[in-house]
């Protein structure tokens, strides 16, 4: 069932991955050329103003174009009289910003397209996929072999005291084991089958 659901589950994300790099790569072919002027909404100046005499600091955004990204453009209402405007200003620490709110959405899209896809393929198996697979008339006393074998190897293993039997480390050396038991039996099994055949 786990190598299948593997090899399923590579299938399906390399479909959903270049599903979604062709949407992507459609969406940057097809959308229109970039304006010179961009929308109100990627472009702002920024102006960071310190306490000034009796005035508190002050952060001021507005949507301008980089040539007029200054305190006289940006900083409104202006907060001191005509004659420390000057003084005022040189304090204020001005950046341009810019931003692209298309690549900002493309990205969210394609991340909540990989997720609900996941999410959809989790889905499936957890609901459709028992539903469709029957269960193996082979497999099912292995499995029954497997659960007699784990309850014989805790009850033959010596618990010591004060200290949990069943650890993490202990089930992964004790699945480790059946692992190795279950390959030599089934090399075995493949040679004496591969000597009555020949």
């Amino acid at each position: 069932l786990f190598p299948q659901a593997s090899a399923m589950f590579a299938q399906c994300t390399s479909k959903c991955v270049s599903s979604v790099l062709l949407v992507v790569l459609l969406s940057c072919v097809l959308s229109p050329p970039t304006q010179a002027g961009k929308s109100s909404e990627d472009i702002r100046c920024k102006c960071i103003c310190p306490p000034y005499r009796n005035i508190s600091g002050h952060i001021y955004n507005r949507n301008v174009s980089q040539k007029d990204c200054n305190c006289l453009h940006v900083v409104e209402p202006m907060p001191v009289p005509g004659n420390d405007v000057e003084a005022y200003c040189l304090l204020c620490e001005c950046k341009y910003e810019e931003r692209s709110t298309t690549t900002i959405k493309v990205i969210i899209i394609v991340y909540l397209s990989v997720v609900g896809a996941l999410l959809l393929y989790m889905a499936f198996l957890v609901l459709v996929d028992p539903l469709i697979r029957k269960p193996d008339a082979y497999t099912q006393p292995l499995h029954n072999e497997e659960e007699n074998e784990d309850t014989r190897s805790l009850a033959a293993a010596p618990t010591p005291s004060g200290v949990r039997a069943n650890t993490v480390l202990e089930r992964v050396e004790g699945a480790q084991q059946r692992w190795k038991r279950q390959v030599q039996e089934q090399r075995k099994t493949v040679f004496d089958r591969h000597k009555m055949l020949s």
